[in-house]
């Protein structure tokens, strides 16, 4: 035989050793044998006498080595999938500040949640004082969140907070160590391990129809096992302390037989319809299949009630269908009670044979019930789907692992216990500025993920490892303070500019830290405050540009006349911005045009004008035919008891007073203060006219008068 399997079921009451060969996708069942434990060496599917245990299989194996003539060193076995627990948890990670995730940060992510599943476990444990030890044999990524929203991969995303939802499966320690003692002891090397419920599923459920909620359970001698089905996956395990025992006892009890008659009894009555019975007082009777369910169908119920109890439990719900497998699922209407406990119809709750088995083939005649289904299931799911030992060193520490899937770096610090978040390197410390009087929290630099180094050569959390591998882990650097500049936290006040008579001036925010002037270019540090100046006043930008002596010359020009203040508005120095007077403590905006309009030069004329005194007075003649104005002062401007002519330019503050002169009447001889004549060319008699008529020169002129010289 080629390829040959050679398979042992390890129950409770008994061990079944199995010859197969595998054929291409076919299986050939060539061989068995059964040996039952002559003591209580197993409880509850768990080894509690390895010695004992180790013997029974060496009587198995011997036996088949006689029957073929060969040598049996590997074997395939299952690990009491009761044992298994599944815990389904959740972890979220703050990423507000975080770059782009990577399919490193979520491998450790995914890690830390499976760590916070076995967190939790050992925290039960605890509660119930128990000292289990736990192996994560396996996890399946449920869902990815980001912002709470289901979100097919987080990687490449940015957001608040990244959740992964995962659900692992670990198995005891015990389990498996108190396994490979016995397996070493009959001289057997474990070459492939799976699940006892994984075996039944594997061969009765392929995975295209583990979409349904299907209810598998293994009803073995001490204990009945359950695995359920949904979306595709073994959803949950679970396991009764009820099984075919407590059938066995029944009838024990019902009929006054010994244990191992009433096992007897039970089986005989399974196979053929009816047994034989003598009780102890050596009575003798033929039971048939219906008489011993209507005597045990307290039993019965019981039996069904717990199971179904547990179905609901785990599932929430009833399922779809029920299998049932294993010895004990023979019990005597057992089928049709836990059908109406779910309330499901009878026919979706039924023992499924070796018939059931696809791709099988049996070289010897086997029982055709469900006691096989579990046996042979071993054998083929240890093949398909083993389940190995490896050993690997983390951080120097010898560590073996469960190998139920593609073992990776991650796996190997689960079962180191290094907890990849204490591997993170600690965020930099975090600055707490004030900025206009409002506190900023400046954050520290990420501290870098774990360093991995697998057999010396730098690797990824999800790099594949083998056995004899020797892995590194590092803590990951931590991060550093902060490293910003002011301009990095002020970026949003910019410079602008203004004119000031037609030139162009640039205008810079002020900053202040610490009540000192510094520049955009200034590293922040803890508890800085920190101030900034958008614009300046006009008053401050005069200063600051060395024209504050402007400031001075917009005071108002004022003189006193006559001892009374008199305010000369038109010609003081002024300010305007946009075209508007300007206010010297407005803010300056952008693009504002300032300009500077001096003060004016006031002279005694200008001064006459603007407060509308008249100086003078004036007539119009005409002299010899042409016209003439005479004018004379009417009155004038003393300071200092001086006469200030009208070209004389006043001083702001000035004291001044006014003079009036002698009101007289122009006359002829004041025609001669804007005619000249030249004496020398006078020859003759002169004559002198107004309005043609005979005149002296000290005779009075009107408007209008015509004025004559002749000689």
């Amino acid at each position: 035989m080629t390829n040959l399997i050679f398979a042992l079921d390890i129950g409770t009451r008994s061990v079944i050793g199995l010859l197969l060969e595998a054929d291409g996708s076919e299986y050939k069942l060539y061989d068995y044998c059964i040996h039952e434990h002559d003591k209580r060496s197993m409880l509850d599917g768990q080894i509690h006498d390895v010695v004992l245990v180790s013997n029974v299989i060496k009587e198995v194996k011997q036996e088949l080595e006689d029957r073929h003539d060969l040598t049996l060193n590997k074997v395939c076995v299952a690990a009491a999938g009761r044992a298994l627990k599944t815990k389904r948890t959740r972890i979220e990670k703050d990423i507000h500040q975080h770059p782009l995730m990577e399919k490193e940060d979520i491998l450790f992510l995914e890690l830390s949640a499976v760590q916070n599943a076995q967190y939790e476990l050992a925290l039960e444990e605890e509660n119930e004082n128990s000292q289990t030890h736990y192996y994560c044999v396996g996890y399946s990524v449920l869902q990815y969140k980001l912002d709470h929203d289901i979100i097919g991969s987080l990687i490449d995303q940015q957001g608040h907070k990244a959740e992964v939802e995962i659900i692992a499966t670990f198995l005891p320690k015990v389990v498996v160590e108190s396994l490979l003692a016995a397996l070493q002891r009959a001289n057997l090397e474990m070459e492939a391990l799976t699940l006892e419920p994984i075996a039944a599923i594997n061969v009765l459920i392929p995975e295209s129809m583990r979409r349904l909620n299907i209810s598998l359970v293994d009803i073995g001698a001490g204990t009945s096992d359950i695995a359920l089905t949904d979306e595709g996956t073994i959803t949950a395990y679970g396991m009764v302390s009820k099984a075919g025992d407590e059938i066995t006892e029944a009838i024990s009890d019902q009929y006054l037989l010994d244990f191992n008659e009433a096992e007897r009894v039970k089986r005989e009555i399974t196979s053929h319809g009816e047994a034989n019975i003598t009780d102890i007082l050596g009575f003798s009777e033929v039971i048939t299949f219906e008489d011993l369910a209507k005597t045990i169908k307290e039993s019965i119920e019981d039996l069904a009630s717990a199971i179904a109890d547990k179905i609901l439990e785990l599932n929430s719900k009833s399922p779809k269908a029920v299998m049932l497998v294993g010895g004990g699922s023979l019990t005597p209407r057992l089928s049709t009670v836990l059908a109406k406990k779910l309330n499901l119809p009878e026919n979706r709750v039924a023992a499924r044979g070796t018939d059931a088995i696809p791709n099988l083939k049996t070289m010897i005649d086997i029982p055709t019930g469900p006691a096989f289904i579990t046996p042979i299931g071993i054998a083929i799911a240890a093949k398909q789907n083993p389940v190995h030992y490896i050993s690997v060193t983390v951080n120097g520490r010898a560590v073996r692992l469960f190998d139920m899937k593609h073992l990776t770096v991650g796996d190997c610090l689960l079962a180191a216990g290094i907890y990849i978040d204490k591997m993170y390197g600690k965020p930099g410390m975090a600055y707490i500025v004030t900025f206009n009087n409002q506190n900023i929290t400046l954050p520290g630099t990420h501290g870098e993920p774990p360093k991995l180094l697998l057999n010396d050569e730098p690797i990824e959390v999800d790099q594949p490892i083998k056995h004899g591998d020797h892995l590194i882990v590092e803590k990951g650097q931590d991060g550093l303070e902060p490293n910003v500049t002011l301009a990095e936290v002020i970026d949003d006040y910019q410079a602008f500019t203004i004119e000031f008579n037609d030139q162009t001036f640039t205008i810079k925010p002020k900053l202040k830290v610490n009540n000192q002037f510094v520049q955009g270019t200034y590293q922040l540090k803890d508890h800085d405050q920190i101030s900034v100046k958008e614009s300046l006043t006009l008053r401050e930008w005069l200063h600051e540009v060395g024209k504050a002596s402007l400031i001075d010359q917009l005071n108002q020009m004022t003189i006193y006349l006559n001892d009374e203040k008199i305010n000369l508005t038109n010609f003081s120095a002024k300010l305007t911005v946009n075209n508007r007077k300007a206010v010297l403590d407005q803010p300056l905006k952008p693009n504002d045009k300032i300009i500077y309009h001096p003060a004016k030069r006031v002279t005694v004329e200008d001064l006459f004008v603007h407060l509308d005194m008249p100086s003078s007075q004036s007539i119009n003649v005409y002299f010899n035919g042409k016209p003439v104005t005479l004018e004379k002062e009417t009155q004038s401007l003393l300071q200092d008891n001086q006469v200030l002519t009208k070209e004389t330019v006043i001083e702001p503050e000035s004291r001044l007073t006014t003079q009036k002169s002698e009101e007289t009447p122009f006359i002829f001889q004041d025609i001669f203060k804007v005619v000249s004549i030249d004496l020398t060319e006078v020859k003759g008699n002169v004559s002198l006219m107004i309005n043609k008529q005979p005149a002296t020169f000290l005779d009075p002129l009107n408007e209008n008068d015509q004025v004559e010289l002749k000689f």
